[in-house]
């Protein structure tokens, strides 16, 4: 796995925060006051804010790493701990599939955003799907020590938790190109979305 480790490092990490930044950047409001749930080191948030300086993020997270890009605060897992609306937008990206039940965050997002929640995860459609994200999971993400239940869902389950909650999508991309091209051929392809859901 280590040399799996070193070429995810070397040749996809950074272009994928790179492309990563830029989709999420150009689906933000003007101005927003963001919380970004299951932000790791925050280098996304960064990012994000280097792009768009307009906004500002500040993150929470259940393993508050040593070093961190932005401000963390640590939290359950579970409740968020703001009050109701008190940010324009909440940010989950890569976090629920590493949850037991996506719905708990999201209802929990839908609680405190004003506008929106902007959602980066993963469909999971058609025979290698499964397999192909547990790999990239265990690549990206075992030597963090972060949980990984490979709780993916389908394009169809994804969207009856958007209805039963009340969300209406208003961005869904799923071509997001976040990998070198021989890579995107096996850990692209309809693995990945981004999606902008406002609340009610």
């Amino acid at each position: 796995m280590r040399v799996f480790d070193l070429i995810h490092r070397k040749y996809s990490y950074s272009r994928r925060l790179r492309r990563l930044c830029l989709q999420l950047a150009e689906i933000i409001p003007s101005n927003a006051r963001v919380l970004d749930v299951g932000c790791g080191d925050g280098q996304l948030a960064w990012l994000i804010m280097q792009t768009r300086p307009d906004v500002k993020i500040q993150g929470i997270d259940i393993l508050v790493r040593t070093e961190t890009k932005i401000d963390v605060a640590p939290f359950d897992g579970n409740v968020i701990p703001y009050p109701n609306c008190s940010f324009d937008l909440v940010i989950f990206s890569d976090v629920l599939h590493h949850t037991i039940d996506p719905l708990i965050l999201l209802r929990e997002a839908a609680r405190v955003a004003r506008k929106a929640i902007i959602l980066k995860d993963h469909l999971c459609n058609g025979l290698l799907a499964g397999p192909t994200l547990r790999f990239m999971d265990q690549v990206g993400n075992a030597r963090h020590g972060v949980a990984l239940p490979y709780n993916y869902w389908s394009r169809q389950k994804w969207l009856d938790a958007f209805g039963n909650l009340g969300l209406s999508i208003s961005t869904w991309k799923e071509d997001l190109k976040l990998y070198p091209a021989w890579a995107d051929l096996i850990f692209g392809r309809s693995l990945h979305f981004v999606a902008k859901l406002d609340v009610p």
